[in-house]
């Protein structure tokens, strides 16, 4: 099983998204507060998201709290800015799969404290932008799933 961690999300559908991603390949849902949006039972019901029961889901309540969870753990953080493609990493059952906010991606003094761990999806640089979060979870979690014959 991967792990996905979300890094203080913004948006409720990119996280519903996510969340059925992870229900449908049997992945463990991390979600690192503050989030930007209302996460009650009420606002996921309006969302449709009518699966969140099955989202296997841990909250930590601080990105320090979260880091000492990890510490001892295999984790990689996908991010722009490096040479290290996600295809070019051995993904290993129980991996932690880090992505950052959608808008300012992943703490500056995070990246630079796990630098080796950075890995990237890569892209053209025609437009200022990245791809979409939900997008990004799944693009590498489906390497890793495949790398490891998706094995649910």
């Amino acid at each position: 099983m991967f792990n996905i961690v979300l890094l203080a999300p913004e948006y409720p559908g990119n996280v519903g998204n996510i969340g059925r991603t992870c229900v449908l390949t049997e992945s463990h849902l991390h979600l690192v507060r503050p989030f930007k949006f209302d996460f009650s039972d009420k606002a996921l019901k309006k969302s449709g998201i009518d699966y969140w029961d099955n989202v296997n889901l841990t909250i930590h309540d601080s990105i320090e709290e979260f880091l000492d969870f990890i510490i001892d753990k295999n984790f990689y953080l996908v991010e722009t800015g490096t040479d290290t493609k996600y295809s070019d990493v051995s993904f290993k059952d129980g991996d932690f799969l880090i992505f950052g906010r959608e808008k300012e991606g992943i703490d500056s003094d995070i990246m630079e404290k796990f630098s080796e761990k950075i890995i990237t999806i890569p892209m053209t640089t025609k437009i200022d932008r990245s791809l979409n979060l939900a997008n990004s979870v799944n693009i590498v979690l489906y390497e890793a799933l495949r790398q490891n014959n998706f094995n649910f």
